[in-house]
């Protein structure tokens, strides 16, 4: 069945829903159907922010978010880069399934330009079925013109970039080309990523305060060129940045204070969208989600160490598919639904927010035959319900490097080797367990090699 076919079958209803564990999503259900705010961060570190244990970063509101909702432990991007877990997120699917492009940032410079398939059935494409208006704001990073837009993937409304790592305040990409968009033309306005991306998402909310919305909050921040609210911008239009100056105007030792006051931006971004929600009456009725991409940098090309991201006691960076690269932040938040001050360790992954989505509205989105393929898998149950998440086996892929998680246990294989790890008693990954356990290393390694050739049949 082909992307429209299956958007007619949607409006037809008479599918079950996801998760065959619903029944408290619906018990726990808003007498009208939620509002849902996703905001993804660029690029933060799973210890940047301070309910994740950092003291230098100041993060008031993301702190309360997780103080009156759920704070996650164990959530992890689909990809250690930016364009794969979006593409992840927005389709539910393991980004391979779309091709070795989406295990990595998309290229500008690649001809033909790659961008996700036309054909396949997106977040915003299933909840327009449901009646939901779709707003999109900030970073897309899935295709860079025509037909591989935002609002050609079930966005209503979309401002913001289309690469993935514009100029902060002038928006000119690498290319030196103006890069900030209203819906599918360039308009380009005056201010800060961070601040714009905000106004945009806070008027999406009051022009749609009246029927359900999916706004999809999509940082730049803190992702390079390092640039702080208060600097002016760094690139030129007409030059190029395809080197070392596309991180920024500023040298080694200078970044830190500039990294902060972007933690700090996206903080400030937050907190404002949250009193919009209070303002318009609609937090009781608003499922709220914030994470982050992939994981932080610790040094780029050699350089800046320790002057980007906190990752905490993980290891690698991001890029890797060591924990540091893929374990992220995630906070859930629906007050009186969402029990506050709920630490989770259960094991969740970006792909299983369209799944929860589509669950709680009870959209017929399934995985049988002539449907989309849902690797992910609804969290209803454990956001409303406090049920543990399924065992399942999770991979990793990026170019010759990949990992296999399945409870504790942790297959990464690559350059480095294959080495197994028991994560709930080295969630650094240091102590390497696969002479210890050459049966269990067998069996992760053989369900990479299931998954891996599933994938590469399953391509589009």
């Amino acid at each position: 069945m082909n992307r429209r076919g299956f958007l007619r079958m949607l409006g037809l209803g008479g599918l079950t829903a996801v998760a065959s564990g619903c029944a408290c999503a619906i018990a726990h259900r808003a007498a009208r159907k939620p509002n849902f705010v996703l905001i993804l961060a660029d690029d933060l570190g799973y210890g940047d922010i301070g309910c994740y244990g950092n003291t230098r970063n100041r993060t008031p509101h993301l702190d309360r978010l997780a103080r009156e909702g759920m704070r996650f432990t164990d959530f992890h991007s689909n990809g250690p880069m930016c364009s794969p877990t979006r593409a992840a997120l927005l389709t539910g699917q393991y980004q391979h399934r779309f091709g070795r492009d989406f295990e990595t940032a998309l290229s500008a410079k690649a001809r033909p330009r790659p961008g996700l398939p036309v054909e396949v059935v997106t977040l915003p494409d299933a909840l327009k079925e449901a009646g939901y208006a779709t707003g999109m704001f900030g970073k897309w990073h899935l295709g860079y013109e025509q037909p591989h837009l935002p609002t050609q993937h079930g966005f209503d409304e979309f401002r913001g970039l289309l690469t993935g790592d514009g100029d902060h305040h002038s928006h000119i990409d690498r290319s030196g080309n103006e890069d900030w968009w209203h819906d599918e033309r360039i308009e380009m306005e005056s201010g800060y990523t961070a601040d714009l991306v905000t106004k945009h998402s806070i008027g999406f909310m009051e022009r749609h305060a009246e029927q359900p919305f999916f706004l999809y909050v999509s940082h730049l921040a803190i992702h390079f060129p390092w640039q702080g609210p208060d600097e002016s911008g760094h690139r030129i239009k007409g030059q190029d940045y395809w080197n070392l100056t596309k991180l920024g105007p500023h040298e080694a030792d200078q970044v830190r204070p500039v990294v902060q006051s972007m933690v700090e931006a996206l903080d400030k971004s937050t907190g404002q969208i949250i009193a919009a929600l209070k303002r318009l009456g609609l937090n009781d009725n608003t499922l709220v989600f914030f994470a982050s991409d992939n994981g932080g940098y610790l040094d780029y090309a050699d350089r800046f160490g320790g002057e980007i991201s906190n990752n905490g006691p993980l290891r690698g960076q991001k890029g890797d598919v060591f924990e540091g690269g893929h374990r992220v932040p995630a906070i859930a938040w629906w007050p009186g639904r969402i029990p506050a001050g709920t630490v989770t360790d259960e094991i969740a992954m970006t792909f299983d927010l369209m799944p929860t989505y589509l669950d709680m509205v009870e959209s017929p989105f399934s995985d049988g035959p002539g449907h989309p393929p849902a690797d992910g898998l609804s969290l209803a149950p454990l956001l409303f319900g406090g049920q543990i998440v399924p065992l399942r086996t999770l991979f990793w892929r990026k170019g010759a490097e990949w990992a296999v998680r399945q409870g504790p246990w942790k297959l990464v294989g690559g350059a480095e080797g294959t080495m197994l790890f028991n994560l709930n008693d080295d969630i650094a990954e240091r102590n390497d367990l696969a002479r210890q356990h050459p049966h269990l290393t067998q069996q992760l390694h053989a369900a990479y090699q299931r998954w891996q050739d599933g994938i590469a049949g399953g391509m589009m």
